[in-house]
Formats: structure tokens, C-alpha cells, sequence
């Protein structure tokens, strides 16, 4: 029996909560249809163990591309090694200046109530140091979720695993052949490793890691491939968790391709996101969907949801329904 589906019909019937029901139904509905996902991920979700159920998403087959911040895109990893490793904090709020310092000497690093150990970040950067000079010395450019996931397919590296494969949502992207993009990279532990390896001279230069804007090209022509015309094929649905640059980014691949190229292609086919930004002026994560169709984005006809409530709580429950849990 569908548990989580069930209470979520019988009991999730007005405000955010009845939001939240659409905008599964309409996903659901627009997989069905055979129609492509994006997700987009901001905030700390993958701290969050978003993974557990964001894997199963994309091995059903109900996600097709993932736009993350670096800190999502290497935290999936930073937990998978070292989950083990990581302190709760049940009372944070309450923690002083003085406590956040001894947090500081022991090498933990605070996400709310989630500490995680620089331990398994120094372990990460010495395999990604490997992967930049190869890659440089061969003259080869790729994303960074790109490098991540060959460090993830490296022979001796599974021995290190804390948690179990299946919460990870960068594992379950790498099997599926799930493209994952990572705008401002440069704003995560992995980015500012990176410069630092350029600055100390370990790599001649920036060449080996796709900038914004190669990222860019390349989700647009994945776009394009995946479209359809919108009509008898339901073109690319885009469901954002938060707010910030994963979501911003990667919805300006449709306005650049007709607006910058003069491409008669279709406008994104759905539209969800959960943030607890609140609509204001100048605000754009919390802007209402509709002021997306002004930059050409959305049409006045596509499914458009807004859920202001807690993602972590939110998106998980939207997958679940979606999933028949």
C-alpha cells in the first residue's frame, strides 16, 4: 500500500501542503507523458541525506539531469565516506562563539545541526588533485561532477564507503548516465581547492575544469536533445529545491537558446520549486512563478507551483509520492 501517497491525499488538501500534492501529481503526470526532469538543487540537501530518495528518483527514471551548487555536489561524496564520522548537534542553536571555535580546532565543520570532519575533504582533495593533473597534462576539460564521479569509480575507494551506495545521488547519476551541472563551482571546499592548487603552482592553469558558461553550452544542447516540440511530446520539466544559482542557472538555458540563437524550440513543460523564500521585492528565489514567463522561461500555460515551506521536509515527500511509497 502507498503509505506516504495516502496520507499525503487524505490529509494534505489546503495551502503549502495541498501545493505540494499538485505539484506531484503534475510531475507524475508529466513523467508519464514521456516527459525529461531537471532537478535542481540549492541549499545543504545533500548534508540533509536528500540522497536516500533523490537516488531512487533517478533510478526509476523520473529525473534526467541534476543542476547542483558545488557544496551539494561534493557533500553526496563527504557523506558517503564519512557519515560515520559526522556529530549531531541537538541544541545548536544555543551554541556560542567560543563553542563554534572549539568546533574549528577539532576540524568540524558546522551545516546547522551537521558537522562534518575536514578529514574526509583533505582524503577528497588528494584523489581530485590526481584527477587535475592528469587531465591537464592530457589537455582534457570536464565538469567537476565529472571528476567526482571518476574519484567515485577509482578501484580502492569503495572500501572507504561509511554509507550505504544507495543514498547517494551522485553514485545513482553516474550508473544512469545523468548529467550533472555545477554552476559557481568556485563557491564550494572542492572549488577553493582547486584555485589553490593553480595558485601553488600545482597545475599550469584553469583549463581542465569546464567554466559556467562551457557548462552552459553543454546544457543547452542537452536541452535541445531532449525537448521534443513541446506538442506531441511534453518538452523538459524543471523542478528546483531552493533557491539560488543550481535553480537560476539552469532555467536560463531556454531563453538563451531562443532569445541568443533564434531557436523556435518549447518554453520548459513544468514548473515546481520548494524555498522558504518569501516573494519580495527584487527577490528572485522567491519570486512567483509567473515572473518567469517576462524572461521567457515559462509559458502562460505550463504547470507553475510554488510550496514555501522547509525543502528537506518537502522534497522528500513530493518523491515519495511520486515513487507509490
Amino acid at each position: 500500500m502507498p503509505a506516504v501517497r495516502d496520507f499525503m491525499e487524505n490529509h494534505f488538501l489546503h495551502f503549502n501542503s495541498r501545493e505540494l500534492v499538485a505539484a506531484a501529481r503534475a510531475y507524475e503526470a508529466h513523467i508519464d507523458a514521456g516527459g525529461k526532469m531537471m532537478v535542481t538543487l540549492a541549499g545543504a540537501m545533500s548534508t540533509a541525506r536528500l540522497g536516500r530518495i533523490l537516488s531512487r528518483m533517478i533510478r526509476a527514471g523520473k529525473v534526467h539531469a541534476i543542476s547542483c551548487t558545488g557544496a551539494n555536489l561534493e557533500e553526496d561524496v563527504f557523506t558517503l565516506l564519512a557519515c560515520d564520522e559526522y556529530e549531531t548537534i541537538q541544541d545548536w542553536r544555543a551554541l556560542s562563539a567560543a563553542d563554534e571555535a572549539a568546533l574549528l580546532e577539532r576540524g568540524m565543520n558546522r551545516v546547522t545541526d551537521t558537522c562534518i570532519p575536514e578529514t574526509v575533504m583533505r582524503h577528497i582533495e588528494k584523489r581530485l588533485h590526481r584527477r587535475w593533473t592528469d587531465a591537464t597534462e592530457r589537455g582534457v576539460t570536464l565538469r567537476p561532477s565529472e571528476f567526482m564521479m571518476d574519484v567515485l569509480g577509482e578501484p580502492d575507494i569503495a572500501q572507504h564507503f561509511q554509507a550505504p551506495t544507495t543514498d547517494s545521488w551522485l553514485l545513482a547519476a553516474k550508473e544512469m548516465g545523468v548529467p550533472v551541472y555545477t554552476p559557481g563551482w568556485e563557491d564550494s571546499t572542492t572549488g577553493n581547492m582547486f584555485a589553490a592548487f593553480v595558485f601553488r603552482e600545482g597545475l599550469s592553469g584553469h583549463g581542465c575544469v569546464a567554466t559556467g558558461t562551457a557548462q552552459m553550452e553543454q546544457l543547452m544542447r542537452w536541452y535541445l536533445a531532449n525537448c521534443g516540440d513541446g506538442v506531441s511530446h511534453p518538452s523538459v520539466g524543471f523542478f528546483q529545491v531552493g533557491g539560488g544559482i543550481a535553480g537560476d542557472f539552469a532555467i536560463c538555458a531556454v531563453p538563451a537558446l531562443i532569445q541568443d540563437l533564434s531557436m523556435d524550440i518549447p518554453l520548459w513543460g513544468y514548473f515546481a520549486q520548494i524555498s522558504d523564500a518569501v516573494t519580495s521585492y527584487g527577490g528572485y528565489s522567491g519570486a512567483v512563478p509567473n515572473e518567469k514567463i517576462t524572461w521567457g522561461k515559462l509559458h502562460v500555460d505550463t504547470p507553475k507551483f510554488m510550496v514555501q515551506s522547509d525543502a528537506t521536509i518537502c522534497a522528500p515527500l513530493l518523491f515519495a509520492y511520486v515513487l507509490k511509497d
